[in-house]
């Protein structure tokens, strides 16, 4: 098969693209338009272990600039992980480049797979679409995101059951809960807490610090992620796409100082704005219908990404 990844130079698109290349026998095509500033820096790292590899084609242009129909030609399965990340910085004026990026890529995108002979059209979509839930979280739960960007990513989830609903587009939804581990973005908690533990410099939690999340690990994302493709039929799902622990913030920083052998410095300061307090992801459907079962252990998934930022910042 020809798998297109969209986002192939970023966190989770990188390792997607390195599985299939390396697990299976099927061509990968990684579009990437580097648009935020951090993979300007950092997308070349991401996908130096595959850019030279003989199954693997590299395009490099902006989402919105690009000629899908000539992108498109013998794609069999389409992954859709392109986008603005980050729920705080998507209120005020830098909407508008999460509605370009999020919204208006995504509909373009859908708009070329009318009338291909496409298999499935992967949507990465987040649990930000739930908002603040208690308990376990199931897919048919209702929508009530708290973020401009979650009414983003739910607005592409609406996106694709419109084109799979009027013209056959074969779309697949999967909301990922708080996915880490190595090239993990640098706005995000675990990147940047271990990034000031290692500089010695004291970290800023929002809140107090008992928010709980369902972190799960880029290995059994990228492997349930995946197993879309290659699985028959769910044209029509939407999966959530969940971790093997829950912790809370304040827990993850003293798993920390244990691994660094470091006492943390930690300023509690504003809120949790655009933020649900807990997730929990029911992943009894990914299980059904993937196989899905999370086996990295936090401990084992923070040290993995220790290493990975030690390297970085060495």
């Amino acid at each position: 098969m020809k798998i297109l990844i969209t986002g192939a130079a970023g966190f989770i698109g990188s390792h997607l693209s390195e599985y299939f290349l390396n697990e299976t026998e099927h061509d990968v095509i990684g579009v990437d338009g580097f648009v935020r500033e951090e993979l300007s820096v950092i997308g070349t790292r991401n996908i130096a272990s595959i850019l030279q590899h003989p199954r693997f084609t590299l395009i490099r242009a902006n989402m919105l600039q690009l000629d899908w129909t000539k992108a498109l030609d013998g794609v069999d399965i389409v992954y859709h992980l392109a986008g603005i990340p980050g729920v705080r910085s998507s209120f005020g004026r830098s909407f508008a480049n999460y509605a370009d990026s999020n919204i208006l890529a995504t509909q373009q995108l859908l708009e070329a797979c009318r009338g291909t002979k496409l298999r499935k059209f992967i949507f990465a979509s987040t649990s930000s679409v739930y908002g603040e839930k208690a308990g376990q979280v199931s897919e048919d739960a209702a929508l009530t995101p708290l973020s401009p960007y979650g009414v983003t990513k739910q607005t592409g989830e609406q996106l694709c059951r419109v084109y799979r609903v009027n013209d056959g587009v074969p779309t697949v939804v999967l909301r990922f809960f708080t996915v880490y581990g190595p090239r993990q973005r640098s706005d995000m908690a675990f990147h940047i807490f271990i990034r000031s533990m290692l500089k010695d410099e004291p970290i800023s939690v929002y809140g107090d610090g008992t928010q709980t999340r369902d972190f799960t690990f880029v290995s059994d994302c990228v492997r349930g992620t995946a197993s879309v493709a290659l699985q028959p039929g769910l044209i029509g799902e939407t999966i959530n796409i969940g971790g093997k622990e829950r912790a809370s913030v304040n827990e993850i920083i003293q798993l920390l100082e244990t691994l660094t052998g470091k006492q943390a410095k930690v300023n509690y300061t504003g809120t949790t704005r655009g933020e649900p307090k807990h997730t929990w992801a029911n992943i009894a459907r990914a299980y059904q219908l993937l196989g899905y079962e999370p086996a990295v252990t936090l401990a084992t998934g923070l040290s993995l990404e220790l290493d990975d930022l030690k390297k970085l910042y060495s």
